[in-house]
């Protein structure tokens, strides 16, 4: 027997009453959120060949302790940096962590939800993706971290957590389908919503290509550090006029969604989310064109930008599924339960 779903439309949220599959399917997407953070250490620290060869490491499934060890497998001594190549290890580590989180998700999801074809196709596409990653960060490493594949393996890092995401939510409402009919206000909301992600998008996909140029003005061009990011072209400013109309843009929808008093208080929160998560990434951002950009500032300002797009995500799901007021409650709890059994 299926346990009763709790709906989103209450304001209070208690992790207690939410069933097993809804528990795992946040827990391994914040997993990925935090393996986002550390890859982002990685590409910082410049860790990202601490290990050279996949899926290995220096030729041992356990790191070598000593660079002695790894002229047996026809590495050059000079390869060997303990500090990173422990980074990157345990970036593996935890990739491989959140694959397990994964499949016992999956596992829950065919217990209680496999009559719910969007719950059912978004957790199923989850997994063989992350598959696919695992192998693409095989790729990475024996491409020597081309700035290309380095970008599409974080753009499938942001599916992955979206279809997670998706799945979380659609979860909450097993008919399927939205409980309240969606009026146009929220309809707008969505919308807003949908254009948003798309622009951050390619935000992020502009700031990747900064970072490759970046790589290589640092590794072709004996030029201070500072002096990197004027090297870039026109990319960097393209991301940075960008960035001025996506932070204008977001202030602008959050304005207009809470003075919505028919909007629901999760929508309005979510809405002052975005709104802090782009004002934290600009303030990065700007830390980075004039900071000599420090690497700390490099992993803040990827894993901000990360959950700001899962951010628009939820807003965009919100919008579309929950009842118009807390007013709706009630009905919408029966209706919910009734779902369940």
């Amino acid at each position: 027997m299926e346990q009763m779903r709790v709906p989103t439309d209450q304001v209070r949220f208690s992790w207690r009453r939410l069933d097993r599959f809804q528990k795992w399917a946040m827990i391994t997407t914040i997993a990925t959120y935090f393996l986002i953070f550390v890859g982002g250490i990685v590409r910082a620290s410049g860790a990202g060949l601490g290990c050279p060869d996949w899926p290995k490491c220096f030729g041992y499934w356990i790191p070598p302790a000593s660079a002695d060890m790894i002229a047996q497998h026809g590495f050059d001594a000079s390869q060997f940096n303990p500090t990173l190549m422990w980074i990157e290890y345990i970036n593996r580590l935890i990739g491989m962590l959140i694959g397990f989180f994964l499949l016992i998700t999956t596992y829950l999801m065919l217990r209680h939800y496999r009559k719910s074809k969007r719950v059912f196709w978004s957790v199923l596409g989850a997994l063989a993706l992350t598959l696919f990653q695992g192998w693409l960060g095989g790729k990475v490493v024996h491409l020597e971290l081309e700035g290309w594949i380095v970008t599409l393996h974080m753009i499938l890092a942001l599916v992955i957590v979206g279809l997670l995401l998706y799945a979380t939510v659609c979860a909450f409402f097993p008919n399927g389908r939205p409980i309240a009919n969606v009026p146009a206000e929220r309809r707008t909301v969505a919308r807003w919503g949908q254009a948003l992600v798309g622009f951050g998008l390619v935000q992020l996909t502009l700031g990747a290509l900064v970072r490759g140029h970046i790589d290589d003005v640092s590794s072709k061009m004996n030029i201070p550090r500072s002096d990197w990011v004027s090297q870039v072209g026109i990319t960097d400013p393209l991301h940075r006029t960008g960035a001025l109309i996506f932070t204008i843009s977001i202030l602008a929808a959050t304005y207009a969604i809470v003075h919505n008093r028919s909007l629901h208080p999760w929508i309005h929160r979510t809405a002052w989310i975005a709104s802090g998560l782009v004002l934290t990434q600009v303030a990065a951002g700007i830390g980075l064109a004039y900071g000599a950009l420090p690497p700390p500032l490099q992993a803040i300002h990827l894993i901000v930008g990360s959950l700001l797009i899962g951010c628009l995500m939820t807003l965009v799901l919100l919008a579309y599924r929950l009842p118009v007021s807390p007013s709706t409650s009630k009905e919408a709890f029966k209706q919910v339960a009734e779902a369940s059994h």
